[in-house]
């Protein structure tokens, strides 16, 4: 017998209708197709198949989150540890075939763990232009022993050419004054009072401990092992790209990214080889059409991390 969820468990499930249905909606790509055809598809096919058949230089945002270098099951699906040359091999591979598809002015953004982004960087910098290395801080990160908690991801940016956005102010991060200094006339310094508080809004730095990582009562929790923050996406779509411009995502899972550039404004592509997650995006997709909410994110404003009383 299944064990009911819990009462304020809200992980995203499919039912068995909703599977078949959802399925039927997703996009096959075995031939070339124009870049309107594919705006706003999920694609359930593999990214070193799909690739082929993409229109060149149509792609304003690239968001690669792949296989972190380790053994690891995805549903129908998996990935073996390789060695650290070999995943650079692995990862170049995929790299250049998704070149092709970038504009002039484009991005890019390619998540990994710490074992593998120095292979990363590697291969970003024979074929891109490296620009920093965003580490943020995963709160679930497991205990060990004999060794130090891993519980931080990087996410290398780079760009095609000098000529790329970048929105700094849409990104500021709303944070707490420790130290409310005022000047000669006891008026704040950089900081205001409000109803949540004293706290500025300060300039985004690379490195982000306001992440919440999915869990069970979460709205945009899934099933999948390894799923991104929509708020994190957020951070990127929002610095990156503008309005009605397209994100591709080679490796969505659940979705997250594509979900969150919806709830932005902006349109996607997105691939995923296996079924059960390419119908749990489109859910979320479904879900986006009612429900703008990002968790941590309210009115243009990012917060620190269970500071949003709204979402307490």
């Amino acid at each position: 017998m299944v064990k009911p969820p819990a009462p304020r468990n809200r992980t995203i499930q499919l039912s068995e209708s909703e599977r078949k249905q959802l399925s039927t909606e997703l996009f096959g790509l075995a031939s070339p197709q124009s870049a309107s055809s594919l705006q706003n598809k999920i694609i359930h096919g593999d990214i070193f198949k799909v690739a082929d058949f993409m229109p060149e230089k149509f792609v304003d945002l690239l968001i690669i989150d792949p296989p972190y270098n380790l053994d690891k099951k995805f549903n129908s699906t998996s990935f073996k540890k390789k060695s650290l040359d070999e995943y650079a091999k692995w990862f170049e591979n995929l790299l250049t075939i998704l070149l092709k598809t970038l504009k002039q002015t484009a991005s890019v953004y390619i998540c990994c763990d710490w074992f593998g982004s120095s292979a990363v960087h590697n291969v970003l910098e024979k074929h891109l232009i490296v620009r920093n290395r965003i580490t943020w801080e995963r709160e679930k990160g497991r205990g060990a022993k004999r060794n130090w908690k891993n519980c931080s991801e990087d996410i290398w940016f780079a760009t095609v050419s000098a000529d790329y956005v970048f929105n700094v102010e849409d990104v500021k991060l709303k944070r707490r004054v420790i130290a409310p200094y005022t000047d000669d006339k006891g008026k704040p310094k950089d900081w205001q009072n409000g109803s949540e508080g004293q706290f500025r809004l300060t300039h985004p730095s690379n490195l982000w401990n306001d992440i919440t990582v999915p869990f069970w009562s979460m709205p945009e929790n899934t099933d999948h092992p390894t799923q991104k923050p929509e708020k994190l996406m957020a951070k990127l779509i929002l610095a990156s790209s503008k309005p009605q411009q397209l994100i591709l995502d080679p490796f969505i899972g659940t979705g997250s990214s594509i979900v969150t550039a919806k709830k932005l404004g902006r349109n996607f592509l997105g691939v995923e080889i296996d079924n059960d997650y390419c119908a749990l995006a489109a859910k979320r997709l479904q879900s986006a059409e009612m429900d703008k909410t990002i968790q941590g994110y309210h009115k243009g404003i990012f917060y620190e991390r269970n500071t949003l009383n709204s979402q307490k």
